[in-house]
């Protein structure tokens, strides 16, 4: 099973480290960050896509997939 997520952050060290311990555990990257502005909270954005094979298990809705 292929499993996906989309990060997302302040432009900040916390960003990279959720993206860091995302790697460390076995997520891999998918294409390119993004950058982008929010007027409401007048901080640039980050944003990273990662995927990850996992064996032996089926995808469900309600799976979490930040444990997996």
């Amino acid at each position: 099973m292929k499993l996906y997520r989309f990060l997302t952050g302040p432009d900040d060290a916390s960003f990279c480290h959720k993206v860091t311990a995302a790697l460390n555990k076995g997520w891999e990257l998918s294409g390119s960050p993004t950058y982008a502005f929010n007027a409401e909270t007048g901080q640039m954005q980050c944003g990273q896509a990662v995927v990850k094979m996992v064996e032996g298990k089926e995808y469900t809705p309600d799976m979490k997939l930040g444990e997996q």
